[in-house]
């Protein structure tokens, strides 16, 4: 459509919309399918994007950490320890590193093990957490060293925990995008469906408007404004139902689940308000490609 098309459509005529019936199946199916695949999206867009958060929380904290865990006889961990901290006090690319304390190792255990868990009574591994710098170090080469020096150490620098993780992480937030897509295209075939079947109901109308002068332009019009408008009324509906159940959702900081934190952040919460005008124009597209086509085999 041109300029002036879209001006007018905006604008709308009263004669024109007494074309499309303003109730019925067509009506509520538009309404309807609208709300609910907008009220999807928003669960797709929130999912897609706390899964970007969530690879690039795991890739930046677990690239820039290592541990090292020393396993030896009760009487020589202190000492092994020891020889560990200052090796790696003098190991370019390592920023900091110390050893957790017995309150620290037993809060990583009580997860799986509860709070009453004997840690002094156990041959528990002492743990070192070391925080590379902007450089970062040889893990190889410094495996070299603690073989040498500290028998009982081995040193994890998490890349095989990482690198899955943030391929998973990855994963879902392409499934979340391609979701997005997916509910587009269902709009835009339910608009289409109602569309047809509205252009359909209405042909002898049509012939009438014809018989009188009206062009298929006048008469497709009405159509794409009323079918646009249903749209964006369902997906601002199915938006704000959306939003709403997002925010019901439990924080990041309530629950230790995957899922938590499965909201909007920050300035990304200007993506659930495109959703209705994206909506909206998918069923503008849709309808006006419906009505040239029934109109010209209606010719």
């Amino acid at each position: 459509m041109s300029l002036g098309s879209l001006r007018a459509l905006a604008r709308g005529d009263a004669a024109a919309d007494r074309v499309v019936p303003p109730t019925g199946f067509t009506a509520r199916l538009t309404l309807f399918a609208s709300a609910a695949m907008c009220f999807l999206a928003v669960f797709a867009l929130a999912l897609s994007l706390a899964a970007g958060r969530l690879a690039s929380s795991w890739g930046d904290e677990l690239a820039r950490s290592s541990t090292l865990r020393i396993s030896a006889p009760s009487g020589e961990q202190a000492a092994q320890t020891a020889a560990a901290l200052r090796l790696l006090e003098q190991t370019p690319g390592v920023a900091r590193a110390r050893a957790l304390t017995e309150a620290e190792q037993q809060a990583l255990l009580e997860p799986w093990f509860g709070p009453d868990l004997p840690l002094a009574n156990l041959p528990v591994p002492q743990l070192i957490e070391i925080v590379e710098d902007a450089t970062g170090y040889d893990a190889a080469g410094l495996r070299l060293r603690l073989q040498a020096e500290v028998p009982g150490a081995v040193l994890d620098d998490h890349t095989r925990w990482r690198r899955p993780l943030v391929a998973a992480a990855s994963g879902l937030r392409l499934l979340g995008w391609v979701s997005i897509l997916l509910i587009a295209g269902t709009v835009g075939a339910m608009v289409t469906l109602a569309a047809n079947a509205a252009l359909a109901a209405n042909a002898q109308v049509i012939a009438v408007l014809r018989l009188v002068g009206a062009t298929d332009a006048y008469i497709a019009r009405a159509f794409v404004r009323r079918f646009t408008l249903r749209a964006l009324t369902g997906a601002a509906a199915g938006v704000a139902l959306g939003v709403v159940a997002v925010l019901l959702m439990p924080g990041a900081g309530s629950t230790a689940g995957f899922l938590t934190g499965l909201t909007f952040v920050g300035w990304h919460w200007i993506f659930p308000l495109l959703v209705p005008p994206l909506a909206a124009a998918v069923a503008f597209a849709a309808t006006a490609a419906a009505a040239r086509r029934v109109l010209g085999g209606l010719s």
